[in-house]
């Protein structure tokens, strides 16, 4: 591997999401990840479809496929004390290290952030967890949909009451996700800080916490505003028109983020009357009269197609869009102009599709040189690269049942 972290080794004992994205993103700057499995059956993700990628009279999922390329695969039994021992040893060449176990899993294990540190102390130590560790729901599970949930995300996310609608979740695992790029930026701060400090740090992520933090203009406008914020559909809490409208053949999303913008909108709605009218000249205006100004709007856009407002919206300046599906997304010229889908050999698919990292970077380009791995496909080449150990050594310790 090549690029910005070439030479920095990650040692990923995460599972599902949350860790193994921040790892993916770590082994996409040129990072070294190795992934550590459990021997048989690996990640919980692996066994999560369909869809599946078959080949070999095997299968490999789409879900652990989307979240696990350029890394090297080992597998090694943490149950024992031997395969505590190698993982310690695997720890003791690492520069970062994360981990979503149970509270309390690593100590007992010996492998806490404060025992690896006395042989390794420039070791970074991410722990991703559903809640603070030492906290009084430390020890409570934590699942994306559970967190979108008890996070606040459901509350805000789906059709108004009024609309007759339910709390909806995201359509993907956004917490874990988000989770996931927190922990990546603060192994990269860490990291930085490390190259003039040389000391490590212990990192800590929970997922509740990291949810809360990005709910961003929600969070504030409920501590400026004193409100509880509800759920508005497509609709925007700060600003109007903001939202999809339905028009004479499906949907389009119209985004208008000032004054100027409205007034193009409503002229070409045919409603240039409305730019001046004191219900919604300005933008606070708007929010106060939204359900008389989205009828007006509505009335209009359902007498033309999707493909007419978008030519006519997009050639006055506003923003607006067609609701695409991943088909749509995926044919699109700009998808190819962008290259936003790359190939990887597998060994069940020669060109296995990724959906590329949409960072570009002017002089260290993300490398994608090595598809999700296989379980186990690595461990010997991992212990001979880091450990120094021999082909004897490797087939001794998958004799005894560690790896």
């Amino acid at each position: 591997m090549s690029g910005l972290l070439q030479g920095v080794r990650v040692l990923d004992l995460s599972r599902v999401l949350a860790g193994p994205w921040a790892a993916q993103l770590l082994g996409d700057y040129g990072a070294d990840v190795v992934k550590v499995e459990r021997p048989g059956c690996g990640d919980d993700t692996r066994t999560w479809g369909p869809p599946w990628l078959e080949g070999d009279g095997e299968r490999e999922s789409a879900y652990f496929l989307s979240t696990n390329r350029n890394k090297r695969s080992i597998t090694v039994d943490l149950a024992h004390a031997d395969g505590q021992e190698l993982v310690g040893e695997l720890a003791g060449r690492a520069d970062v290290l994360i981990e979503n176990f149970k509270a309390g899993t690593m100590q007992r294990w010996g492998l806490d952030a404060e025992s690896l540190r006395q042989s390794n102390p420039g070791l970074i130590y991410c722990t991703i967890s559903a809640f603070a560790r030492g906290s009084s729901r430390a020890n409570e599970p934590g699942y994306d949909a559970m967190i979108q949930a008890s996070g606040g995300l459901m509350s805000i996310t789906g059709s108004a009451n009024a609309d007759g609608g339910e709390p909806q979740k995201v359509g993907v695992a956004i917490a874990d996700i988000m989770c996931g790029m927190y922990a990546a930026t603060a192994i990269l701060g860490a990291l930085a800080e490390r190259a003039d400090s040389s000391r490590g740090q212990t990192i800590e992520v929970p997922l509740f916490d990291s949810q809360v933090a990005w709910l961003a203009n929600q969070n504030m406008n409920y501590l400026i505003g004193g409100q509880v914020p509800g759920r508005l559909g497509t609709a925007h809490p700060n600003i109007a028109p903001y939202q999809a409208f339905p028009t004479a053949d499906g949907h389009i999303m119209i985004a208008v983020g000032n004054d100027r913008q409205f007034a193009a909108c409503v002229r070409c709605c045919g409603l240039t009357q409305l730019a001046q009218d004191a219900r919604f000249r300005r933008n606070q205006d708007r929010l106060q009269n939204r359900d008389a100004l989205v009828t007006l709007m509505t009335q209009a856009l359902r007498k033309g197609s999707c493909e007419h407002w978008i030519a006519e919206l997009a050639d006055a300046g506003v923003p607006c869009s067609p609701i695409n599906d991943l088909g749509q997304v995926f044919s699109g010229g700009y998808a190819e102009e962008r290259e936003l889908v790359q190939t990887l050999e597998h060994p069940y698919n020669d060109k296995l599709p990724t959906v590329a990292n949409p960072v570009r970077f002017s002089a260290s380009p993300v490398d994608y040189g090595r598809a999700p791995p296989l379980l186990g496909e690595h461990t010997g080449e991992v212990l001979a690269d880091w450990l120094g150990y021999s082909d004897a050594a490797v087939d001794q310790l998958k004799r005894a049942g560690t790896v």
